[in-house]
């Protein structure tokens, strides 16, 4: 089957998760808004959403997520203040992740049936196009970033991209793990994925780190795609059915991931990148001497 090389302008970012991980602190805060250093998760994806071009970003929300929508929008109370007080470093910073009018749409995920089905819920926004897919609670620290690196990659051989990394082998248990069918560089032909394999079964140390692009069909596969491990419709297993007739072509992309999504991966993250800020740098390692 052709696929056609259809420029990518939408990306989806899932964001219903309860964020279990790093319960009680998601209690009554989305795990996407927690802060890295000082900004939000969520705030690093959007931006780096923006870099590779996206026009249109699609939030996936759930019950109790409202706060997300809010964080995208005008605090006219705040802004005021900071502008009178003439703290306007601040005011830049607060107003650096408002979108611009139509810039982002959000729509519900009613049940947690697992990140297939919450790809699922975009259908109608997305409509007949590519688009990506972002995991809201993986930041990935590169440049340029992940997906810019991967829409190079669309760019070049279409249809559907991956984005993946190396894990130890002992670890390929917690992944969905791609099967390779050839490696040329960083791009990895692909002949299959696995959902998180027994432990020493997987086909390969490559797993799916959180970053898509995929073609519309996907939407039609998802509409009866069964439930998979952990009892959830899992994308993989309708990505697996797309590349009975589709091309699917993993990437290796260069950067550091940090996987928010657990209470250590938040701590790593937050001091990996205070320690790169110039502004913080000195401060933060004199912090760290101090308690290690």
């Amino acid at each position: 089957m052709s696929i056609r090389m259809t420029a990518v302008r939408k990306a989806v970012l899932p964001v219903a998760g309860l964020g279990t991980r790093v319960l009680p602190g998601t209690k009554t805060t989305p795990k996407e808004l927690l802060n890295v250093v000082d900004r939000p998760i969520l705030s690093y994806i959007v931006e780096e959403a923006r870099e590779a071009g996206i026009e249109h970003i699609v939030f996936v929300t759930g019950r109790s997520k409202g706060a997300i929508e809010d964080y995208f929008d005008h605090q006219v109370e705040l802004e005021a203040q900071l502008q009178a007080k003439g703290k306007l470093d601040i005011l830049e910073a607060v107003k650096r992740d408002l979108p611009k009018a139509g810039e982002m749409s959000f729509t519900r995920q009613m049940q947690p049936l697992g990140l297939g089905h919450a790809v699922w819920c975009a259908r109608d926004i997305v409509g007949n196009e590519p688009f990506a897919v972002l995991l809201p609670d993986v930041i990935v620290d590169a440049q340029p970033g992940a997906l810019s690196q991967m829409m190079r990659t669309y760019d070049l051989v279409g249809g559907n991209v991956i984005g993946v990394e190396a894990v130890p082998e002992d670890q390929t248990h917690k992944y969905g793990v791609v099967d390779p069918e050839r490696r040329e560089g960083r791009l990895i032909a692909m002949k299959g994925m696995v959902e998180k394999p027994p432990q020493g079964t997987a086909p390969s140390n490559m797993s799916i780190a959180g970053r898509y692009i995929l073609q519309p069909e996907i939407f039609g596969l998802l509409s009866d795609q069964e439930k998979g491990a952990g009892g959830e419709i899992q994308l993989t297993d309708a990505m697996a059915r797309l590349m009975q007739t589709q091309r699917f072509t993993a990437y290796e992309y260069e950067g550091v991931t940090h996987d928010c999504g657990d209470k250590i991966g938040l701590l790593k993250a937050n001091v990996a990148l205070a320690l790169k800020r110039p502004d913080l740098a000195d401060a933060a390692r004199s912090a760290l001497a101090g308690l290690v």
